[in-house]
């Protein structure tokens, strides 16, 4: 990853943090943006723009990590909570990636990363909101990595389970709530922000080049085991 230009959108906190930590321990030149700022350029991503500011003129890998978690019965769910839902989870993907696409096709070999949730695959009461969101999610990481494959780009997506970030706080608010959430997974425990971002580090390394359209299900068994 030495000298590679890599973007990251949330890269200030939870798994963009730990991302780019391991990503600047490899040498890798990072461009980071957030809502918050906090040491990273400040980019809101539910609001329509153009370009990001100094976006670097090659971009070889793309991580897009913004996320949402809004459980609540369908019933409760506001048609405004589904187009906030899309606009942090889809849409701002959608604006980011047209934006840094200029960049990545100057890439020899550019590697987009993005972020779903297992409960796309394994159907979860109260998630009716998020999974349909991270649905669209997956269906634009394998029609991206369709038409950008002649480009050399690769796209691929994520699908973590509960996983121990700020977004997360309220679910893991006390020792209790913790203890639940880890056994509801086959592995004992739930998700680190350093476990999805040794699997987003592989997806923007040379080690994945024959990998592209691919959904990652990295949630300690839950979606595959009893």
């Amino acid at each position: 990853m030495k000298g590679k230009n890599i973007v990251i959108i949330g890269g200030n906190s939870g798994i963009g943090k730990a991302l780019a930590d391991q990503l600047s321990d490899a040498g890798a030149h990072l461009f980071l943006y957030s809502k918050s700022g906090n040491g990273t350029n400040v980019l809101d991503v539910s609001v329509d723009f153009d370009q990001i500011l100094d976006l670097p003129e090659v971009i070889d890998g793309l991580v897009y990590c913004p996320g949402t978690i809004n459980l609540k019965p369908f019933h409760r769910i506001a048609i405004s909570d589904f187009q906030n839902e899309m606009d942090i989870n889809f849409f701002g993907a959608v604006r980011v990636l047209q934006a840094c696409l200029k960049g990545l096709k100057k890439s020899d070999s550019a590697s987009v990363v993005l972020f779903s949730t297992v409960a796309v695959q394994t159907g979860m009461g109260f998630h009716a909101g998020i999974a349909s969101a991270k649905g669209a999610v997956e269906g634009l990481t394998r029609s991206l990595a369709a038409e950008w494959a002649p480009s050399k780009i690769r796209v691929n997506s994520i699908a973590p389970s509960l996983t121990d970030t700020p977004l997360a706080s309220n679910l893991l608010s006390t020792p209790e709530k913790k203890e639940a959430s880890d056994k509801r997974h086959p592995l004992g425990r739930i998700g680190s922000p350093e476990d999805l971002a040794n699997a987003a580090f592989y997806l923007l390394s040379e080690n994945s080049s024959w990998m592209t359209g691919q959904i990652l299900h990295l949630d300690g068994g839950m979606s595959n085991l009893k």
